[in-house]
């Protein structure tokens, strides 16, 4: 597999979880138990998946980006640094929009994550080898497992994993109090304010980018298709059923990040990508055809920063809009929607949010406008 067919995989895949993105961050108000519903606290459910895929993604890409330039010894810190401070800036502009109340301005969130996670692992990857890289990633996850299992929460006397009562929340409480995505606490009434993306998370999700980075190394290895191919569906399969065994001791969990989590997700990553490679790249080449039908997602794939910031403000602006008793956000879903009824209507609005992305990453394609940071 030379590198275009390896990388149009990997467009591919980060189109389709991108496409998943913007389809679930528009179906809210769709009943609990959808798969285009987060899981209400243990659990999994496809939208549970889309942020770690992107992570995982994130690390893949690290490992295409760097491995020359480190192996060319170049500093690269610097622009590590950088592109860390613009994802995670753009990250909170975004959680502030558009009432930017500085009281209850969110500071955690998925942008925030997605850069820390990304300079910490680039950082490791510039000075570590695969095996030592192996080895960082076992001892997030065991360090985080032992931190949430067995350390007691301040004022509480004992350790948990209940929601708002564990470890991470209470940190969050502490130093960022205000700034949460539950932002107010109600102790009488039994809810205590937490973020999904927490600080302490940072740790096992920087296992979750490790996990991305050992897959691009593998990727890169000069070995037949069939055995790489092999190799990452195996391990894939492995994580997975690792993931859920270890799951009964430490519940699978996205808003806590847990370390069963970690490994369920990083297999089905592995189990997805090997997927796309094989129906995209290996079969294709096989029998002489093209994966025309993946153009969509190759658009998507190519400008990730630049469709999350699109879909993102589409909806604030939308939202912000007034149309009657509700917004423009509503009054596009009900009035063009509304008569399949109430999930239908959702579900279809969800579609036509990602039908306008898709768009939008074909203009800045054709445009040839890919934007980095």
């Amino acid at each position: 597999m030379d590198n275009s067919k390896r990388l149009l995989s990997l467009d591919v895949f980060r189109g389709l979880t991108m496409a998943l993105m913007v389809l679930v961050n528009n179906a809210g108000g769709l009943p609990e138990g959808s798969p285009l519903v987060h899981a209400a606290w243990n659990g999994c459910t496809p939208t549970d998946l889309v942020f770690p895929f992107f992570l995982f993604i994130v690390g893949i890409a690290i490992t295409f980006s760097l491995t020359k330039r480190k192996e060319a010894g170049e500093n690269v810190y610097r622009k590590i640094l950088v592109r860390t401070a613009w994802i995670v800036g753009i990250g909170i502009f975004l959680n502030g929009a558009p009432q930017f109340d500085l009281a209850s301005w969110r500071i955690p969130g998925v942008l925030t994550r997605i850069g820390i996670v990304y300079g910490i692992t680039a950082l490791v990857f510039m000075k570590a080898n695969p095996r030592q890289l192996v080895w960082i990633a076992i001892g997030c996850l065991l360090s985080y497992w032992l931190l949430m299992a067995l350390v007691p929460v301040p004022g509480q006397g004992f350790p948990s994993l209940e929601e708002g009562k564990d470890l991470g929340a209470w940190l969050d409480r502490l130093l960022l109090n205000g700034h949460l995505y539950g932002h107010t606490s109600q102790p009488d009434s039994g809810h205590l304010a937490y973020d999904p993306e927490s600080i302490l998370g940072t740790i096992s999700s920087v296992a979750t980018c490790l996990g991305g980075v050992l897959a691009g190394l593998w990727l890169r290895k000069k070995q037949d298709d069939l055995p790489r191919w092999a190799g990452l569906f195996a391990v894939g399969f492995l994580l997975m059923l690792g993931g859920l065994l270890w799951g009964e001791a430490f519940p699978i969990n996205k808003k806590l990040w847990t370390s069963s989590y970690v490994l369920y997700h990083c297999g089905l990553a592995l189990l997805t990508l090997s997927t796309v490679w094989w129906v995209v790249d290996f079969i294709p080449t096989k029998i002489g055809s093209k994966s025309g039908w993946t153009a969509p997602f190759v658009w998507l794939g190519m400008n990730p920063l630049a469709i999350y910031i699109c879909h993102e403000v589409l909806a604030i602006v939308m939202g912000a809009i007034p149309v009657g008793d509700g917004s423009l956000y509503d009054w596009v879903r009900d009035s063009f929607f509304g008569w399949m009824g109430h999930d239908p209507a959702v579900f279809f609005n969800a579609l036509f949010h990602v039908a306008v992305n898709v768009l939008v990453a074909w203009v800045l394609y054709k445009k040839k406008i890919f934007i980095r940071v």
